[in-house]
């Protein structure tokens, strides 16, 4: 069995890749381990329209929940304020029903997809599955932060989330607690699919997750869980290369999820646009140098921005609960609308440097903080 290129995992950034691939002419193989495209549903579901309309994602119906209005953040004392996020257009989408979606694209334009097959190695002349061996030019590896466990430890947290249904989540509402003695280095949080449902987790380092986890809802009240998943995240931006020889590697597996959030469907799936865009050229010419502008794409688009939410979480791993609440109290009503009138939900480090007391209030976030806060704002 031949492909010009063969994409392991079945996701946002893979699935892309592949729908650029078969757009430009070229045979693609999408292998997915699970038995399901979408399954397990990993991720928060958080994106921004403007994010989506640029992947080339109208959503369906059924992949389209409600948009978010208003996101609630808080101190380990409580102290909470609310960002009203209206302008930013963020909504909260199926992550199930969206990679079905892209897999109908891929699908349309002549990719072909198989679940229940896994990569097993790369070979001479392409790769081995669990099933048998496919010749290929390109392999793009789409596995995930399960591709990044053997290189780099350091940058992978523990986390867990679950759907529920509890009637003190509200819709539109997203929430989001820190508090470094139960989440150290992350936080919790709620994101609503729907009034009196959502997902509800937590991510630190050194966690027992599920139990943390557990804790957390007790104390936010009744709730009765249907749906459980356990995987870890990675926090370290993203790798050094992404293209060695003719593997090319995208989405979580090189570190494209965003280092403060971990969120990642708009900045990995641009990677998968602009690997599938780079390969493409790369069959066309056979000239290498294609491929090598994939990464200076996404570096250009995106790499800025990651290196200010990488230094972003430093500081916030240097923190204890006592600085934190100091801080939340130097938040400024007007830093609030600030954040709320005109930030990015893609590119928000503007909206940390002003939580931090960058606007208004210096004195009291050097003085918490130290130097380390000057290079946010190069």
């Amino acid at each position: 069995m031949y492909f010009d290129t063969v994409v392991a995992g079945g996701s946002v950034a893979g699935l892309l890749c592949a729908r650029e691939i078969a757009a430009g002419g070229f045979s693609v193989l999408v292998i997915e381990e699970d038995y399901e495209i979408g399954t397990p549903e990993h991720c928060g579901g958080l994106v921004s329209i403007a994010g989506l309309e640029e992947l080339g994602i109208i959503p369906f119906r059924k992949t389209f929940d409600h948009q978010i209005e208003s996101a609630e953040v808080c101190a380990p004392n409580n102290n909470c304020f609310t960002i009203n996020s209206k302008k930013q257009k963020v909504v909260e989408i199926s992550r199930r029903e969206l990679d079905k979606q892209i897999a109908f694209q891929a699908q349309k334009n002549g990719a072909q997809i198989k679940v229940r097959t896994s990569f097993q190695e790369i070979t001479d002349s392409g790769i081995r599955t669990n099933e048998e061996n496919v010749d290929c030019k390109i392999f793009v590896d789409a596995r995930g932060v399960s591709s990044l466990i053997h290189k780099d430890r350091t940058g992978i947290l523990s986390s867990a989330q679950y759907e529920i249904y509890a009637d003190w989540i509200k819709k539109g509402k997203v929430e989001v607690i820190f508090d470094q003695e139960k989440y150290p280095g992350f936080f919790a949080w709620v994101i609503p699919s729907g009034e009196g449902k959502g997902k509800v987790g937590v991510a630190g380092r050194g966690i027992k997750v599920a139990e943390t986890l557990e804790n957390f809802l007790n104390e936010k009240g009744e709730y009765s869980t249907i749906r459980k998943i356990f995987a870890p995240i990675w926090i370290k931006g993203p790798i050094s290369k992404f293209v060695e020889g003719k593997t090319i590697i995208i989405g979580d597996a090189a570190g494209q999820a965003k280092p403060t959030t971990a969120g990642g469907i708009f900045t990995s799936g641009m990677g998968g646009v602009y690997a599938g865009q780079a390969i493409v050229k790369f069959l066309k010419t056979n000239n290498e140098s294609e491929l090598e502008e994939y990464q200076k794409r996404w570096t250009e688009r995106f790499g800025k921005e990651f290196e200010k939410q990488v230094f972003a979480r430093k500081i916030l791993e240097r923190l204890d609960n006592q600085t934190i609440n100091k801080l939340f109290e130097s938040i400024t009503p007007e830093i609030i609308r600030d954040i709320s009138e005109k930030d990015d939900f893609d590119f928000h480090t503007g909206s940390i440097v002003k939580l931090l007391g960058m606007k208004g209030s210096i004195k009291t976030a050097q003085a918490l903080i130290g130097g380390e806060l000057k290079k946010l704002l190069s």
